[in-house]
């Protein structure tokens, strides 16, 4: 990875000096400054007003990718309704959750930002479950992961500048991306802690799901209210609520519930942060790469997180109409695979065109996982047509 000048101050004044400058006043000594960037892959020349990570938050908004992300499938797929969450919309959430946070601890918001828009564009179709097939479809080739697959796409498949594949991100945000794709694998040795706008969009991505999942059910009726009041963490959280409203119908009462479960996990990050933060005296990047995960909850609300998640784990991701809905789904995509595979000259040109590098398996699990959930199930139904 090269420096690039993208960073690079005006030295005659002006706006590039502005974001500098900016950064100076409002970022403390352990955020990541843009003007610290290692650069990118491709070098480029500085943009007149907009920083680094700017340029990365807004490359990620408009690539193909992203705009995909909202017919793809959060937890419930488009035919259980259409207010639950979409895996754009729930992008939206974690990105507004992350600018919180680091603004409250005065991180850099732009790079914060840009990792939370890009966390979840390597999702397939169909959820969880669609990288389940996939994962298993590819096992032979290093198998298939949402977090990586994004990275292929920062780095590979987007193809939206002439100059450079990929969309040729910062070395720090393609590095925050790498860091949630290796996070679950056994690491040989100890690695440097991740910068602390890539740990404010860890925390931010679980304070969101745990929430919203928790919402969507109740909309759709897989969860009562009551059910839900059983879990310490949505207890305390509807405690809250009934000393401040006394009279609220069911609705209005969900909602506040579930604005104060944001709340109250967001508050309890940033308390446990400042604390962490005081106590290791970091007052460095340095400092961050060194010491311990310092952006997550405390070790009181990760055990009730742990109640929640486990709840919903049995009463909703494991639900049978949640199931049936996805033994559809997955067949469907299955059948896709193996269609493709024996035949790749039927993948579209930019597809046929990696078959030489990646092999026919990874470059049909590119095709597959860049669909829309619509779009998949329509792909199923005119191969289903074809060959009967």
């Amino acid at each position: 990875m090269t420096r690039s000048s993208a960073s690079a101050p005006d030295p005659a004044g002006g706006l590039t000096a502005d974001w500098t400058a900016r950064e100076a006043v409002l970022l403390a000594p352990y955020a990541a400054r843009g003007a610290d960037s290692t650069g990118r892959r491709y070098p480029e020349p500085p943009h007149p007003y907009r920083s680094p990570y700017q340029r990365d938050r807004d490359r990620i908004l408009h690539c193909a990718a992203f705009r995909r992300l909202s017919h793809k499938t959060q937890v419930f797929t488009g035919e259980m309704g259409d207010y639950h969450r979409t895996r754009l919309t729930h992008t939206l959430e974690v990105a507004q959750i992350a600018r919180t946070i680091a603004r409250a601890l005065q991180l850099n918001e732009d790079l914060a930002e840009a990792l939370a828009l890009a966390h979840d564009i390597g999702h397939p179709p169909f959820g969880h479950s669609g990288e389940a097939v996939l994962d298993d479809c590819l096992r032979d080739v290093g198998g298939f992961n949402h977090n990586a697959q994004a990275l292929r796409i920062c780095e590979q498949l987007e193809t939206r500048y002439p100059e450079f594949p990929g969309l040729n991100l910062t070395a720090e945000v393609l590095e925050g991306q790498r860091h949630r794709a290796e996070k679950k694998q056994p690491a040989a040795e100890p690695s440097p802690s991740p910068l602390l706008e890539v740990q404010a969009v860890d925390a931010a991505d679980s304070i969101a799901y745990d929430a919203h999942d928790a919402d969507d059910s109740l909309e759709i009726g897989l969860l009562t209210l009551e059910a839900l009041v059983e879990v310490p963490l949505w207890q305390e959280a509807s405690r809250r609520v009934a000393e401040q409203y006394a009279d609220l119908d069911e609705a209005q009462r969900r909602r506040a519930i579930v604005h104060e479960l944001i709340d109250r996990q967001v508050s309890d990050v940033l308390d446990a942060a400042g604390r962490a933060l005081a106590e290791r005296q970091i007052a460095s990047v340095a400092d961050v790469r060194r010491a311990p995960i310092v952006v997550r909850p405390s070790a009181d609300l990760a055990q009730h997180k742990a109640g929640l998640e486990a709840f919903l784990f049995q009463h909703v991701y494991r639900h049978p109409d949640v199931l049936a809905k996805r033994a559809v789904a997955e067949q469907s995509l299955r059948a896709l695979f193996a269609f493709y595979v024996h035949d790749p000259e039927r993948l579209p040109a930019k597809f046929r065109q990696r078959v030489a590098a990646d092999g026919p398996a990874r470059a049909v699990g590119d095709y597959l996982a860049g669909m829309t959930d619509r779009f998949a199930l329509d792909e199923h139904q005119r191969l289903r047509a074809r060959q009967n």
